[in-house]
């Protein structure tokens, strides 16, 4: 904006959100300088290939191979680092903060593995890292956990964080399609990289967890003590039968105040048919806060995406310039310890048991001793017609027990001569 005054911004990276934070800056200037109280000039950016062709048309001479160009550059206070993966994105933000730069960041699993450096190294340089970009993309929930709800003890979070694998799973449902052919699709339509195991694997949702776990029981992300479980083990069938239970199957990331720690995990469960996280479809990503005072908050949005992602990035450059984002994981004068993980062996809930046993007398008979003797009760109950192959597929729900006495039942029911593979249990939402 005319005669506003200028702050120069750099940026590191420009792939898929790079460049959208970069014709945010450009063509946008008027929109985040109205919010700053500046012009945000982008002045500097540095890649690591720079003939690489790029989707993003740049002013000529601030396109560098050399980070020294921004470090080295004191006009320069504030740098979106979109560098993926761990290294040498780690290295790269310790540079930037030692340089003296506040650091936008959309780099989930940096945080989540590294945080506990980062975010220290940056208090005692009186720097800000800011992050709402690397959860949710366009769904404002770094910042709602963070300052909205800051006065408010928060207890407890249920998410969808992982929209490829929300997408599988829907394609799954509504297409009557297999894991293959979904992630296929999802790979077409550019919902899935070429390597899927980051999202597929539950590990990109669980680096989103962890971090907001972090916020919102206080301490440092603790990605080591995560429990992680992906959707690369889910068939049609156990698609089709918990739809015939009254539920659809989601990939839930969870996180719960414990004694003495958080549990925190992420895995593939069983979700009321008329609950909003089932009615989530698609790539979409949701939320359920819980707390003491509040009760419960949901959110909802488009979790990825160049265009929800830069925009948050952008705001968070503003944010900063105008000091309106309040340093995070820094209040502590000696830093924050990691949390400390729940035992999962004593998390009690309800299981979905698929078995498939050969047709013989006395089977359910054999099944239903297996379940008392490791102290577990039935639910529900569904027996489908026996297989042309003799065998025949059962589902049993069970009633709440603890973790521990649901695997010692599965291997008690595994070791029957009947059943012919290890039952697959999926668990149960607590929504």
């Amino acid at each position: 904006m005319q005669g506003m005054e200028k702050t120069k911004v750099g940026i590191v990276g420009l792939g898929t959100v790079g460049s959208g934070v970069a014709r945010l800056l450009l063509d946008f200037g008027d929109r985040t300088a109205r919010h700053a109280g500046r012009t945000l000039w982008l002045e500097q950016v540095v890649v690591r290939d720079v003939d690489k062709p790029r989707d993003c048309e740049l002013p000529k001479g601030i396109l560098s191979d050399d980070l020294s160009k921004i470090t080295g550059n004191r006009e320069i206070t504030t740098v979106a680092h979109l560098v993926g993966g761990l290294e040498p994105a780690r290295s790269i933000m310790i540079a930037l903060l030692e340089s003296g730069k506040d650091v936008i960041t959309a780099n989930k699993a940096l945080l989540a593995e590294h945080g506990p450096e980062l975010f220290d190294l940056a208090r005692e340089l009186g720097r800000s890292i800011a992050f709402e970009a690397s959860v949710a993309g366009g769904i404002p929930i770094i910042a709602n956990i963070s300052q909205c709800l800051s006065a408010n003890q928060i207890e407890s979070l249920t998410a969808i964080l992982n929209g490829t694998s929300n997408f599988i799973l829907t394609q799954m449902e509504e297409q009557e399609s297999d894991y293959a052919s979904a992630l296929d699709e999802a790979q077409r339509l550019g919902y899935a990289e070429a390597d899927p195991t980051m999202d597929v694997g539950g590990f990109d949702a669980a680096h989103k967890l962890c971090l907001l776990a972090a916020l919102a029981f206080g301490g440092a992300p603790n990605f080591a003590a995560a429990e992680v479980e992906g959707i690369e083990q889910i068939e049609l069938v156990d698609i089709r039968l918990a739809h015939e239970l009254g539920y659809r199957i989601k990939l839930i990331a969870s996180a719960s105040r414990e004694a003495g720690g958080a549990s925190v995990r992420v895995n593939p469960a069983l979700t009321p048919l008329d609950h909003p996280l089932a009615q989530a479809g698609g790539s979409l990503n949701a939320l359920f806060i819980e707390g003491r005072r509040i009760g419960r908050i949901y959110l909802q949005g488009p979790g990825a995406g160049a265009g929800p992602t830069a925009a948050a990035v952008a705001a968070d450059i503003a944010d900063v310039i105008a000091g309106a984002s309040r340093p995070v994981f820094q209040g502590a004068a000696e830093g924050l310890s990691p949390l400390p993980p729940g035992d999962p062996q004593q998390r009690v809930g309800k299981a979905f048991l698929r078995l498939v046993v050969r047709d013989r007398p006395g089977v359910i008979a054999g099944v239903s001793e297996a379940l008392a003797k490791a102290g577990v009760s039935i639910d529900s109950f569904l027996q489908r017609p026996v297989e042309d192959t003799g065998l025949v597929p059962i589902v049993l729900t069970t009633q709440p027990a603890s973790e521990g006495a649901v695997r010692d039942a599965i291997d008690h029911i595994e070791a029957l001569e009947a059943v012919v593979e290890r039952p697959r249990m999926i668990r149960i939402a607590r929504i």
